[in-house]
């Protein structure tokens, strides 16, 4: 039970979702909270088609795509400071400080590998961006050697900052499926 705890909290910080001050939400809490965001996102995470934004410049695509891809790398090397970079400091949809603290917690604790695919803009203005991926995350906890895995769909919002694209919220809906 404890380790599904763990996969619980993890995701939190994974997604960034954690915008509570209680921190004992349970998982209905989140996925009630997740689907209320839906509208905020640009289109329904639930749907089946997923269709790319048509007004991005080819230039501003790469540079998000990239900000997208150094998040996602910047986690799986347990590298805090890069991590970090990747944030807005003023966020949407997480607590900044609590996001940091979570995920040394859960690099401490865990190896985790987040690997999208799909992955697709799918709303874009000049100082906001949504990326949307299929995500799977496998994780080893540490001490044990117990593994974890979940999968699901995710929308990254991006927001420019001093002319750089920051994670400001993320939003997640595991997979019945998930292991």
């Amino acid at each position: 039970m404890k380790k599904w705890l763990m996969l619980a909290m993890a995701l939190f910080c994974l997604t960034a979702c954690n915008n509570t001050d209680d921190d004992s939400k349970n998982t209905e809490d989140l996925m009630a909270a997740t689907e209320e965001s839906e509208t905020e996102v640009g289109f329904e995470v639930l749907g089946d088609e997923i269709e790319e934004a048509t007004n991005i410049p080819q230039e501003e695509q790469d540079v998000i795509l990239a900000a997208f891809d150094e998040y996602i790398a910047s986690f799986n090397a347990k590298d805090i400071d890069r991590y970090v970079e990747t944030l807005s400091k003023n966020p949407k949809g997480f607590e900044f400080e609590d996001d940091v603290n979570t995920a040394k917690q859960v690099f401490a604790e865990y190896n985790v590998k987040r690997t999208p695919a799909d992955t697709t803009i799918v709303k874009y203005s000049e100082d906001e961006a949504q990326v949307y991926a299929n995500m799977t995350i496998e994780m080893t906890e540490i001490e044990t050697n117990a593994e974890l895995a979940s999968s699901g769909r995710q929308v990254t919002v991006f927001v420019k900052e001093e002319g750089t694209w920051k994670v400001t919220s993320v939003y997640y809906i595991g997979s019945e499926s998930a292991q």
